[in-house]
């Protein structure tokens, strides 16, 4: 079998500041799109307008150039002075920790909000499932012979977002990008070949994996986008299982783990989660799905 990781590293993707107008302001980075250009959500009193200028952890300034997004939901934000975004949010941001997570972000968190094979910056949030691992259980499977590759999706916060249409359909995943290297995509026609299986270490290796699958479980290489949004009814092309952590109600990520192994499977470990009292979320206990090709 082959166990397939997420190795992107989370940034610090939160700033807090103030607009010209004195009024504060929060911004939680969805992307960086290169050294001075930046898409992000703001929370302000009143959204800023294009032109506009905000200053951050009172150390550099931003201009607002205009909406993001596929609705109008993120503002696009470009350094003054040339000051870079990777810089500024090593140097100035905080850890964006989930919202139920209540206590700021401290040094403990810094690297407990990081998987240990994490080393690709530009995730917003951090691949959870991969949190499970660390480098004593990771040389223990190397040392049974069970394979490991990696790739990389950096997640951005709109996945985490809840469901607020009535129809499924109208629902619109943000885009994300990932890479998947030749050497893993190797590894998955090895693993196919020897009568193995595919195991998506959390829902953002599968959804990468999905996005890049052929009709024969072979994957495409190389960079991409993804808005793929996988509900019961999904044909998966690539992932036989998947280890994923338990999600919150009405998430695409609830969607996603019912298409794979199908409604009454999960219900079932939900019911017995609730019941056992397992803790959920990003440093909740985590469950090994399936895949039902019968899904319904």
């Amino acid at each position: 079998d082959l166990l397939v990781f997420n190795d992107t590293r989370v940034i610090k993707a939160r700033f807090f500041g103030s607009k010209e107008t004195g009024g504060q302001v929060e911004v939680l980075l969805e992307r960086i799109a290169d050294a001075e250009n930046a898409v992000a959500q703001v929370r302000a009193s009143k959204s800023p307008k294009p032109g506009s200028r905000l200053r951050l952890a009172d150390a550099f300034e931003v201009e607002v150039t205009g909406r993001a997004g596929a609705a109008g939901e993120f503002f696009a934000l470009r350094t003054v002075d040339r000051a870079n975004w990777w810089e500024m949010a090593e140097s100035h941001g905080r850890l964006p920790l989930p919202p139920y997570i209540e206590h700021p972000a401290d040094a403990a968190d810094e690297s407990r909000y990081q998987t240990v094979y994490a080393r690709e910056p530009g995730a917003v949030a951090a691949p959870t499932a991969g949190l499970h691992f660390d480098d004593a259980m990771l040389a223990t499977l190397r040392a049974q012979g069970i394979a490991t590759a990696f790739l990389t999706l950096h997640v951005g916060a709109g996945t985490y977002q809840p469901v607020r249409v009535d129809r499924i359909a109208d629902h619109r995943m943000h885009s994300e990008h990932f890479v998947v290297p030749p050497e893993t995509a190797a590894a998955i026609a090895a693993t196919r070949a020897a009568g193995g299986r595919v195991i998506a270490v959390g829902t953002t290796s599968l959804r990468a994996l999905e996005s890049a699958g052929n009709a024969d479980g072979t994957v495409r290489t190389g960079a991409a986008e993804t808005d793929i949004f996988i509900t019961p009814g999904y044909r998966f092309q690539v992932v036989d299982r998947l280890i994923t952590n338990f999600h919150l109600p009405k998430s695409t990520l609830l969607m996603l783990v019912s298409a794979f192994a199908g409604y009454d499977a999960i219900r079932a470990a939900y019911a017995h989660a609730v019941a056992e009292r397992y803790r959920f979320f990003s440093y909740g206990d985590a469950m090994l799905l399936e895949r039902n090709d019968h899904a319904v």
